[in-house]
């Protein structure tokens, strides 16, 4: 659909996804639930590797919910979808790498959409805020994951008072991996992205599963778990293709050839 607010591209083992409503790309019910098709469509096509996320335009990344919309009737508490809000942060299952390419003003539920990747790679003119505050408004996602990525007093004071960061500084806290020319944003991303495809997608897999069930795991518990192969996606990987490939490859002195499988 060229009027849909999502466009996508398959690139090899890649999708990227492009949000892209004028003029701020904020996201209500409608374009969550798209998105929330998109990614789950994307977890479960073994053809596809890695997302690429990144929005049309190179003012905003994306400001949250919609507040016109809103306005208008959308509700706070409404359908979002598959995924929750914008189709990442409830989406059960997703063993698949996720890189954000943020080209510009990430704030409110679009940093929440963001702290949904795996890597994060921003324009140096991207900023960053949590100002649900201002509205007396809960960023609830952001409550639970930003303590986790960054030290805690930084992330209060972000939920706290509402204060703008710079890429800089959202570097300097490891709240993103890099600062990147925002002329070379999306050849970075795409270099990464297809760096991250190239490799062996039933680790990447395991990889996803075991750091995300650990979080909440005594480091014992999900040591135990992990060598008794209690975790799905590392069962499958010991005993996969991939496995023995990656061994004769070594042996041979060549490049493995991942299939997935």
């Amino acid at each position: 659909m060229t009027d849909s607010p999502i466009k996508t591209t398959r690139r090899g083992h890649v999708l990227e996804v492009t949000l892209d409503r004028p003029k701020a790309n904020a996201i209500d019910l409608v374009t969550s639930r798209i998105m929330g098709e998109i990614f789950t469509d994307f977890r479960d096509d073994p053809d596809l590797r890695v997302a690429l996320v990144t929005a049309a335009g190179d003012k905003f990344f994306c400001p949250g919910w919609d507040l016109k919309a809103a306005a208008e009737g959308d509700a706070v508490d409404g359908d979002y979808g598959k995924g929750g809000f914008g189709g990442l942060q409830e989406l059960r299952g997703l063993n698949k790498p996720v890189i954000m390419a943020i080209n510009g003003i990430c704030c409110g539920g679009g940093l929440e959409l963001a702290l949904s990747g795996d890597i994060l790679l921003a324009a140096d003119h991207a900023t960053f805020a949590l100002p649900e505050i201002r509205s007396g408004t809960v960023a609830d996602a952001a409550s639970v994951k930003l303590p986790k990525r960054i030290p805690y007093h930084i992330a209060m004071e972000m939920l706290l008072t509402g204060r703008w960061i710079d890429a800089e500084e959202a570097a300097r806290w490891g709240l993103i991996n890099r600062v990147v020319p925002a002329d070379q944003l999306m050849a970075e991303a795409r270099k990464m992205a297809d760096l991250i495809a190239s490799g062996p997608p039933l680790v990447y897999a395991a990889l996803k599963e075991i750091v995300r069930e650990a979080e909440d795991m005594k480091f014992q518990d999900a040591m135990n778990k992990i060598t008794k192969s209690q975790f799905e996606t590392v069962e499958r990987l010991y005993r996969s293709e991939d496995q023995k490939e990656g061994a004769r490859a070594f042996a041979e002195k060549r490049d493995p050839v991942w299939k997935g499988r």
